[in-house]
């Protein structure tokens, strides 16, 4: 795992914690595909504060020198999906959490505790 991909994720969940995000979870999912190493998902309780979420994860890693390749979903804010190529963000309303369960969709990839990574 590139040194690279960790320093993004610290930065993405710093930045999630920064807006108090909701139940942020991380899966290290570098062993079972090829799409990108973490997937960092997390929940805000409206629209407003998704996207302030959005706004600062993408304020926070563009000047690290990690802008975003791609934003899926911010006009609507009830699942928000930030590329930034090895890590990749998505911010869900409660509902649509639940409703997606990336989770357990992505089981095969192995949760890492949040405290491991500061």
């Amino acid at each position: 795992m590139e040194n690279k991909s960790l320093e993004m994720a610290k930065l993405a969940i710093a930045a999630l914690e920064e807006k108090k995000a909701e139940d942020i979870r991380v899966i290290d999912i570098s062993q079972v595909t090829v799409i990108a190493d973490y997937f960092i998902i997390a929940g805000g309780s409206n629209r407003n504060q998704i996207q302030a979420l959005c706004d600062n994860v993408q304020e926070t890693m563009g000047k690290a020198g990690f802008p975003e390749k791609q934003v899926e979903g911010y006009d609507t804010a009830n699942w928000v999906l930030i590329d930034f190529g090895d890590v990749i963000v998505h911010i869900f309303d409660k509902e649509n959490r639940l409703l997606y369960d990336l989770e357990r969709i992505w089981g095969d990839g192995k949760q890492v505790e949040i405290d491991t990574l500061k």
